[in-house]
Protein backbone atom coordinates (compact mmCIF):
# COMPACT_ATOMS: atom_id res chain seq x y z
CA UNK A 1 0.00 0.00 0.00
CA UNK A 2 1.31 3.38 -0.86
CA UNK A 3 0.97 6.51 0.89
CA UNK A 4 1.28 9.78 -0.80
CA UNK A 5 2.17 12.54 0.98
CA UNK A 6 -0.50 15.46 0.22
CA UNK A 7 0.86 18.93 0.06
CA UNK A 8 -1.38 21.27 1.86
CA UNK A 9 -2.55 23.92 -0.76
CA UNK A 10 -2.51 27.44 1.26
CA UNK A 11 -3.19 30.98 0.03
CA UNK A 12 1.04 31.58 0.65
CA UNK A 13 1.93 29.26 -2.44
CA UNK A 14 -0.74 29.82 -4.32
CA UNK A 15 -0.67 33.76 -4.52
CA UNK A 16 1.61 35.52 -1.86
CA UNK A 17 0.13 38.77 -2.50
CA UNK A 18 -3.21 37.33 -1.60
CA UNK A 19 -1.35 36.04 1.27
CA UNK A 20 0.48 39.62 2.13
CA UNK A 21 -2.74 41.46 1.98
CA UNK A 22 -4.75 38.70 3.59
CA UNK A 23 -1.88 38.46 6.55
CA UNK A 24 -1.52 42.21 6.99
CA UNK A 25 -5.41 42.40 7.97
CA UNK A 26 -5.15 40.03 9.98
CA UNK A 27 -2.20 41.54 12.18
CA UNK A 28 -4.03 45.15 11.69
CA UNK A 29 -7.24 43.02 13.35
CA UNK A 30 -5.60 41.51 16.17
CA UNK A 31 -6.39 38.20 14.72
CA UNK A 32 -3.38 36.31 15.57
CA UNK A 33 -5.74 33.03 16.50
CA UNK A 34 -6.01 32.44 12.48
CA UNK A 35 -2.79 33.49 11.18
CA UNK A 36 -0.14 31.70 9.06
CA UNK A 37 2.78 31.89 11.47
CA UNK A 38 5.01 28.95 9.93
CA UNK A 39 5.16 31.36 6.85
CA UNK A 40 5.07 34.72 8.39
CA UNK A 41 7.88 33.68 10.61
CA UNK A 42 9.77 32.34 7.67
CA UNK A 43 9.31 36.08 5.63
CA UNK A 44 10.44 37.99 8.58
CA UNK A 45 13.70 35.91 8.74
CA UNK A 46 14.04 36.39 5.03
CA UNK A 47 13.32 39.91 5.12
CA UNK A 48 16.55 40.02 7.78
CA UNK A 49 18.55 38.61 5.21
CA UNK A 50 17.99 40.35 2.53
CA UNK A 51 18.83 43.44 3.92
CA UNK A 52 22.26 42.31 5.00
CA UNK A 53 22.52 40.51 1.49
CA UNK A 54 21.80 44.12 -0.01
CA UNK A 55 24.56 45.65 2.68
CA UNK A 56 27.32 42.58 1.30
CA UNK A 57 26.47 43.56 -2.38
CA UNK A 58 26.57 47.11 -2.20
CA UNK A 59 29.73 47.65 -0.20
CA UNK A 60 31.32 45.26 -2.29
CA UNK A 61 30.37 47.05 -5.19
CA UNK A 62 31.84 50.32 -3.71
CA UNK A 63 35.43 49.28 -2.46
CA UNK A 64 35.71 47.57 -6.20
CA UNK A 65 34.98 50.90 -7.61
CA UNK A 66 37.11 52.91 -4.49
CA UNK A 67 40.05 50.70 -5.60
CA UNK A 68 39.66 51.26 -9.30
CA UNK A 69 39.41 54.95 -8.66
CA UNK A 70 42.77 54.98 -6.29
CA UNK A 71 44.95 52.13 -8.23
CA UNK A 72 43.91 51.61 -11.71
CA UNK A 73 45.27 54.56 -14.50
CA UNK A 74 42.07 54.82 -16.34
CA UNK A 75 40.82 58.48 -16.66
CA UNK A 76 37.98 58.08 -19.32
CA UNK A 77 36.67 55.66 -16.58
CA UNK A 78 36.91 58.08 -13.25
CA UNK A 79 33.68 59.55 -14.09
CA UNK A 80 31.85 56.42 -14.24
CA UNK A 81 33.77 55.15 -11.20
CA UNK A 82 32.72 58.04 -9.06
CA UNK A 83 29.27 57.85 -10.11
CA UNK A 84 29.00 54.08 -8.52
CA UNK A 85 30.99 55.33 -5.73
CA UNK A 86 28.18 57.94 -4.79
CA UNK A 87 25.39 55.78 -6.21
CA UNK A 88 26.12 53.06 -3.51
CA UNK A 89 27.44 55.36 -0.62
CA UNK A 90 23.83 56.85 -1.26
CA UNK A 91 22.19 53.19 -0.93
CA UNK A 92 23.95 52.22 1.99
CA UNK A 93 23.70 55.52 3.68
CA UNK A 94 19.65 54.43 3.20
CA UNK A 95 20.21 51.15 4.31
CA UNK A 96 21.70 52.48 7.38
CA UNK A 97 18.98 54.76 8.23
CA UNK A 98 15.77 52.27 7.85
CA UNK A 99 18.02 49.79 9.57
CA UNK A 100 20.61 51.15 12.31
CA UNK A 101 21.14 47.81 13.25
CA UNK A 102 23.08 47.08 9.94
CA UNK A 103 25.84 49.07 11.12
CA UNK A 104 27.80 46.37 13.68
CA UNK A 105 27.06 44.12 10.47
CA UNK A 106 28.65 46.37 8.22
CA UNK A 107 31.89 46.03 10.33
CA UNK A 108 31.85 42.62 10.65
CA UNK A 109 31.57 42.04 7.17
CA UNK A 110 34.21 44.61 6.11
CA UNK A 111 37.80 42.64 6.10
CA UNK A 112 35.95 39.61 3.95
CA UNK A 113 34.15 42.10 1.39
CA UNK A 114 37.23 43.77 0.79
CA UNK A 115 38.80 40.68 0.47
CA UNK A 116 36.25 39.74 -1.89
CA UNK A 117 36.50 43.52 -3.78
CA UNK A 118 40.63 42.90 -3.99
CA UNK A 119 39.87 39.62 -5.44
CA UNK A 120 37.59 41.10 -8.36
CA UNK A 121 39.69 44.07 -9.50
CA UNK A 122 42.90 41.57 -9.28
CA UNK A 123 41.42 39.31 -11.81
CA UNK A 124 40.10 42.38 -13.96
CA UNK A 125 43.29 44.49 -13.85
CA UNK A 126 45.99 42.03 -14.22
CA UNK A 127 48.16 44.47 -14.99
CA UNK A 128 47.86 46.68 -12.04
CA UNK A 129 49.20 46.33 -8.20
CA UNK A 130 46.51 46.53 -5.59
CA UNK A 131 47.45 46.42 -1.69
CA UNK A 132 46.65 43.53 -0.27
CA UNK A 133 45.28 45.18 3.05
CA UNK A 134 42.68 47.89 3.57
CA UNK A 135 44.73 50.62 1.95
CA UNK A 136 42.22 53.19 3.73
CA UNK A 137 40.63 54.83 6.51
CA UNK A 138 37.49 52.69 6.56
CA UNK A 139 35.01 53.57 9.80
CA UNK A 140 31.52 54.01 7.88
CA UNK A 141 32.33 57.63 7.84
CA UNK A 142 35.37 57.30 5.74
CA UNK A 143 33.82 54.69 3.44
CA UNK A 144 30.57 56.68 3.18
CA UNK A 145 31.81 60.11 2.67
CA UNK A 146 36.00 60.47 2.24
CA UNK A 147 37.45 61.01 -1.28
CA UNK A 148 40.49 58.75 -1.21
CA UNK A 149 41.70 59.54 -4.31
CA UNK A 150 42.38 63.64 -4.25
Amino acid sequence: MSHKLQKIDTLYERDFLAWCEDTAAKLKAKDIENLDWENLIEEIETLGRSERRELNSRLTVLLTHILKRMYVNSPENFQGWELTIREQRRKIKELLTDSPSLKPYLEEILAKVYTNALDDVKFEYQETEFPSFLAFNTNINSLLFETYWK
